[in-house]
Formats: C-alpha cells, structure tokens, sequence
C-alpha cells in the first residue's frame, strides 16, 4: 500500500486514498495465469469430450484416463510455477495496494471454499453412484467465482469484471440445471471456461505486462 506524506497536503490525501481504491501497481501473475491456464486446458478436456460425444475421438478408457489426468497435473504445474515466480518477484512477501491484496484473498478464499466441494460433491457421487451429483459441483463453482468478480468489479470498477460476474451467474444457474442433459451441459461449461476463465486471465496477464512494461 503506498505511504503517505508526512507532510499532508489535500491534493496527496486525495492521491493517497485514489491510488487505494484504484489499486494502483502489478495485478497479479499467478491469479492472471492460474485463470489463463485453468480455462484453456479444462476448456481443451470439455472439447475432448465432446468430440466423444460425436464419435470424433474413440480412445482406450486407458488412454481417456491419462489424458485427463494428464491435464489436471498441467494444471497444477502451471499454478505451481506462477506462484513460485510470483513469490520470488515479491521477495516471499505480501507487497502491493490493499485493493490488489484484498482482490487476491478474495479468489483465494473461494478457491479453498472449491476444495471443500471437490470432497463434498465427489464423496457423494461415489457413495449414492449418481455421477450427475458431481456435475453440480462445477455449477457451483461458477457460483462462487461470480461472487469473487462481484468483489472484485466493487474493488476495480472495471466493466469486463462485472460482465464476467454476470456470466457466472448465469452459467452457474444454467449447469445446475442441466445435470440431467449432459450434452447440453456439456456445451454451457465448454464456453464458460473459455470465456468466464481463460479470457479474463489473458486479460489480467496483459495488464500485469502492461504495467511492467
């Protein structure tokens, strides 16, 4: 958060609260980047599946298991790499303004709020063997993001954050609908990654360059 003068002046008061509402400084790599890459490679897994629903793909169960799984662990090792470069670039410490900082414990909280349904959802698909049960879980992840880029449009005032809420909203709503329409589900979660996941990380990733540059 930046300092303020000493000596205050009106017009650094005025500068001072402007640069804490704003959030001046670096957005976030590692959230532009965890965004980025979640939703372009879960966005590559729903394709693949569709192009099993057409007939396009016809692999080994064994070979549909490693490829899924294979795109987890990319995931996680790209969130892994973004937060250790983050920490180094941060000296392992929790610097920039207090709307950044708020902004990150915000999506950090939904994500350990998201973990907490990964065993909710996937435990009871299991035990009922109901897989339709696990197919809420990514509706209410949406849920939760909305909430997260509702904070965050609040934070910001940034116009493609409030329509990134929006659309999880609706998203999140329209999937729990579909539960019992895998296709048509199926479709809805396709988009959504791509255009509520994969574009606002290429967003703040070109922002986070911007600033450096």
């Amino acid at each position: 958060m930046p300092s303020k003068p000493a000596s205050p002046s009106p017009e650094a008061d005025l500068a001072f609260l402007r640069s804490i509402v704003e959030g001046g400084g670096k957005p976030s790599i590692t959230l532009a980047i965890c965004y980025l890459a979640g939703g372009l490679l879960y966005g590559l897994q729903c394709l693949f599946h569709i192009g099993q629903i057409f007939g396009v793909i016809r692999w080994p169960d064994l070979a549909n298991l490693a490829f899924v799984i294979g795109i987890t662990v990319a995931v996680c090792g790209f969130i892994t790499w973004a937060a250790i470069r983050d920490m180094r670039e941060s000296g392992g410490g929790h610097r920039g303004p207090l709307a950044t900082r708020t902004l990150n414990a915000g999506f950090s909280s939904a994500g350990m709020v998201n973990l907490a349904m990964i065993i909710i959802f996937g435990v009871g698909a299991w035990r009922d063997g109901d897989f339709a049960l696990w197919l809420y879980y990514p509706a209410v992840v949406f849920g939760l993001q909305a909430a997260a880029w509702s904070v965050a449009w609040g934070l910001k005032k940034k116009v493609w954050m409030l329509a990134t809420s929006a659309g999880g909203w609706v998203t999140a709503v329209a999937l729990g609908l579909l539960v019992r329409q895998p296709d048509q589900y199926l479709y809805v979660c396709t988009a959504a990654l791509f255009l509520l996941f994969a574009l606002p990380g290429w967003i703040m990733l070109r922002e986070a360059r911007a600033k450096v540059a």
